[in-house]
């Protein structure tokens, strides 16, 4: 805790961030050797040296580059912040936002970015708490041992002076994924949510996903809600917003409304395996993201679900949702898009594989192409880019697998399932 204390009195920045500060401190001292070793923690458990280039003194001032959705051409490109450490799950820092003239960014949020320019001798927090800091009035020198002896104790008329943390900052300090549709279309982010939500819905109708009708006597619909996610580039800006509409599942009844839930999952010993051989043999690999995928499977069971919000039909309030296909959340909902996709690939051709019910093969004219379904993800491995795009081409697996729904951009692939090449 002493260099925690350090850190906030050195920087100048509030208590109320000791918890960002004890996160710094604990990045930092992993990369510092340790007594009785040579090595760092972090060698030790990476098997690799630090890069300690990216250590930046903390509290310092930042000038954030805006983020691509809100970044114009004509206008502020930076941000004002401070800088408070480095991001857990990707290469980004986090700042404390103190002068924002951007839409949909605040005052006294914390983000995280990776492109900012750095003054690391600048400490916005310590020049604005000295700058507010008021000497008082010098005590006359004609006063008297005497009349020091006849007065009155009277109270100090100085003003005591508040620490300025901004309007926000008991607020919140970091803005995360909305948690219900009202929060989403009343935030700062709203626009991006409300074309996300769109975004569903439309998939949605465009699948027949379900159908509006009276809830028989003696059933019991099931609700629903949406579920908002900020998808995340590797250097953690933001790619696109997400909103998925998932049936509340957990309210359904074995027997009644669903009776077999079994889905396999690729191990992720197997995808490791496969792209270890695809290093040695320079295969060729590709990523597919199904969109919507868990809306192609149909339903056996017969299952009724309340209408979505922001979505309900006027003149028909009363009407219940009857599920013709299955949607997010459904207990059997792994379970059916897993049967759709296995019966698309056989009909190609494609084999099983021993060892992993996941991971699918097949020989074309002395080509080989691997697939290896992950979820919704598809890894796709050839022997050359003629045979991947083959298997990605219109009228084709990829088609049959999507068809009726709009499919997610196919890329080469970067990062997937946790991994990076």
């Amino acid at each position: 805790m002493d260099m925690v204390n350090s850190m906030l009195l050195s920087s100048g920045l509030p208590e109320n961030l000791w918890g960002e500060a004890m996160l710094t401190a604990c990045f930092i001292l992993n990369r510092i050797t340790l007594k009785d070793n040579e090595k760092t923690p972090y060698e030790l458990w990476k098997r690799r040296s630090p890069n300690l280039g990216i250590l930046k003194v903390w509290g310092c001032l930042a000038k954030v580059l805006i983020p691509d959705p809100k970044r114009k051409k004509i206008g502020l490109k930076t941000i004002d912040a401070v800088f408070l450490g480095y991001a857990k799950n990707s290469s980004a820092n986090r700042f404390l936002v103190i002068n924002s003239e951007v839409k949909g960014v605040a005052n006294n949020t914390i983000m995280e970015a990776k492109d900012a320019t750095f003054f690391e001798d600048i400490f916005p927090y310590k020049t604005r708490i000295s700058k507010e800091v008021q000497i008082s009035e010098k005590p006359s020198s004609s006063t008297t041992i005497e009349n020091l002896e006849s007065q009155e104790l009277r109270r100090s008329k100085r003003a005591r002076v508040e620490k300025n943390f901004g309007d926000d900052f008991y607020t919140f300090l970091v803005e995360g994924d909305p948690s219900t549709y009202k929060e989403a279309v009343m935030s700062v982010d709203a626009p991006f949510w409300k074309e996300a939500i769109n975004d569903e819905f439309q998939s949605i109708i465009q699948n027949n996903t379900w159908m509006l009708t009276n809830l028989p006597a003696g059933n019991k619909a099931i609700g629903c809600k949406w579920v908002f996610r900020k998808k995340l580039k590797p250097d953690g800006s933001i790619d696109k917003y997400k909103a998925r509409l998932v049936a509340k599942g957990f309210t359904q009844k074995k027997g009644i409304d669903y009776f077999d839930t079994y889905s396999p999952v690729s191990r992720i010993t197997t995808i490791r395996t496969l792209i270890a051989l695809a290093s040695v043999h320079n295969l060729v690999i590709h990523q597919m993201d199904v969109k919507t995928a868990f809306l192609n499977g149909g339903l056996d069971e017969e299952i009724y679900m309340e209408q979505p919000e922001g979505f309900i039909v006027k003149g028909q309030e009363h009407k219940v949702c009857k599920l013709v296909k299955s949607l997010y959340g459904l207990k059997q909902a792994p379970k059916q898009w897993h049967e759709k996709f296995d019966k698309v690939i056989l009909d190609y051709d494609f084999k099983f594989n021993g060892h992993d019910k996941c991971v699918y093969y097949k020989e074309n004219n002395g080509e080989h192409v691997i697939l290896c379904l992950y979820v919704d993800d598809i890894l796709i491995f050839g022997t050359n880019l003629e045979i991947v795009n083959y298997v990605k081409s219109e009228n084709n697996i990829a088609d049959q697998l999507t068809k009726g729904l709009s499919r997610s951009r196919v890329l080469e692939m970067s990062r997937g399932m946790g991994l990076s090449p």
